[in-house]
């Protein structure tokens, strides 16, 4: 595990996670600085609903403004965004957001994979993406992508996952950069510039 990563600038956070990873995200969004530089991205396995619940659950976590993300929006420094569900959400060139229904990754639509390696073409070196609880192989291939365009790993410690299949296939199968329990992760994410 490489340390010599604090204080990395970040120009766009994203957070993955499947099964687990909600009660993480419960006990990590309270702790984060209400003044993050950067946009955070999360994105979720979760049933197909239109409902709006759990984007205002989230919203209720924290003092940064959260909201689902819509098809074409501009990605915003500040601001947390949720992808919907039933679509993998593109980070596109032009730094918008964009919303497919192209057909399951990994079983999953939204995929992780799917939106990790968008952001890797597009933000590089200033992605930082971690990776929480989960029951599959959804992730890896994105951590990898975001590896190889010069961005940081992260992922959740799997002792500390509900689901620990996820970030520990992570481990197994690419050098990944910070391996952190919830605290540690907030403290991370608030010394990132």
């Amino acid at each position: 595990m490489e340390e010599d990563h604090l204080n990395h600038t970040c120009e766009f956070l994203l957070i993955g996670g499947s099964a687990g990873s909600l009660e993480v995200l419960f006990r990590l969004l309270p702790l984060l600085r209400a003044d993050l530089p950067f946009p955070v991205a999360l994105v979720l396995h979760r049933r197909n609903s239109g409902d709006s619940t759990l984007s205002e659950l989230l919203a209720s976590k924290t003092l940064n403004p959260t909201q689902e993300v819509e098809d074409k929006e501009p990605v915003t420094p500040g601001t947390i965004y949720l992808a919907p569900a039933d679509y993998h959400l593109l980070i596109e060139h032009n730094r918008t957001f964009s919303l497919d229904y192209s057909e399951k990754i990994n079983f999953s639509r939204p995929s992780i994979d799917v939106t990790f390696e968008s952001a890797a073409e597009v933000y590089g070196p200033g992605l930082v993406a971690i990776l929480l609880s989960g029951a599959n192989e959804d992730g890896t291939s994105g951590l990898t992508a975001v590896k190889q365009a010069g961005g940081m790993a992260v992922v959740q410690n799997p002792d500390t996952a509900q689901m620990p299949f996820m970030p520990h296939y992570a481990l197994t199968h690419l050098p990944i950069d910070h391996v952190f329990d919830t605290i540690e992760m907030a403290a991370f994410i608030n010394s990132l510039t």
